[in-house]
């Protein structure tokens, strides 16, 4: 998804001149072929995140639409405070984008795992957050940021992920996209866990349980439409997020039923609890930890359903 999403960039500012690409401190050869063609609108700031923030609500004061990359706890934990008063405050048309969304970087413990990123971004006046589920949902998202209006918050993985989307289905920001019709549960998912919800849904296919598979891959703006429809049509609905359980995915979905009175049936929510991830090791093995692979989300869906079938 990285490499969709800076590509993209770089195809963006052939199409219009106020695209220009702000990077802090990325690996030699990061959009080599960008920087060859228009170096006027390549900057490498080096080991400064703050500072892009800074640079990046600059050029967009001047009339550009910076891309800002970097790793996705330095982008937001590092940065929030430029991210909120440069960036949110001004309303200004900077993406960022967030490389190692969830717990890409497993192998180097709680100071890269970015499981409170949507949270925090959700918080801000003014940001749109977004977490793509592949590759080529990427390049549909990338499209779609040019004009989008305000700040934009792009979550993605580390690549190589599960191909899941199709150019058939469509895609627009803020409007959720629908794997599977329900059945007597609905799985709601972001992100790459949106791939781990269809493997536990077609695993419990087999056992007789009917799950759908709702696609938030903007978190900000909700798709409260889509859950409105749904929601009354389950006995049991299931977020899922790599994420943390406070503020992000399951938190919104939770604030759009009580705020719209949606009637909702009973929901649980799957993700990481309140506690710093102490573990090491890989993604995969810390998803599994948490449940939140497929496994794990085939199990909760067993046990939620427990006396309501």
């Amino acid at each position: 998804m990285r490499k969709t999403s800076l590509d993209t960039v770089h195809e963006l500012a052939r199409r219009d001149p106020r695209v220009v690409f702000v990077g802090s401190d990325l690996g030699v050869g990061t959009l080599d072929a960008m920087k060859r063609e228009m170096p006027e609108r390549f900057f490498m700031e080096g080991v400064a995140e703050q500072n892009i923030i800074g640079v990046a609500a600059g050029l967009a004061m001047e009339g550009f639409i910076p891309y800002v990359n970097t790793i996705a706890t330095f982008l937001t934990r590092r940065c929030y405070e430029q991210v909120a008063v440069d960036l949110c405050l001004h309303k200004l048309p900077v993406r960022l984008l967030a490389s190692g969304g969830g717990m890409v970087y497993a192998p180097l413990g709680p100071t890269h795992l970015a499981v409170e990123d949507m949270a925090i971004m959700r918080a801000l006046p003014n940001m749109t957050v977004a977490a793509a589920s592949d590759a080529p949902e990427m390049k549909r998202l990338m499209l779609q940021s040019l004009d989008w209006p305000g700040p934009m918050y792009i979550r993605f993985g580390k690549g190589g992920d599960a191909v899941i989307s199709n150019d058939q289905e469509g895609y627009a920001i803020g409007k959720a996209l629908l794997k599977r019709a329900p059945g007597e549960v609905l799985l709601i998912a972001t992100g790459i866990a949106t791939t781990q919800a269809l493997k536990a849904a077609e695993a419990l296919e087999q056992e007789g349980i009917s799950c759908g598979v709702l696609h938030m891959h903007t978190v900000k703006p909700l798709d409260v439409e889509a859950l409105a429809t749904l929601l009354p049509r389950v006995k049991l609905a299931v977020t899922v997020e790599e994420h943390t359980l406070m503020g992000g995915l399951g938190s919104a979905v939770l604030e759009a039923v009580a705020d719209g009175g949606i009637a909702a049936p009973a929901i649980k929510r799957l993700g990481i609890p309140d506690a710093f991830v102490k573990d090491y090791g890989s993604q995969e093995h810390l998803l599994a930890s948490f449940g939140l692979d497929a496994a794990g989300i085939a199990q909760a869906v067993r046990s939620g359903l427990e006396g309501r079938r």
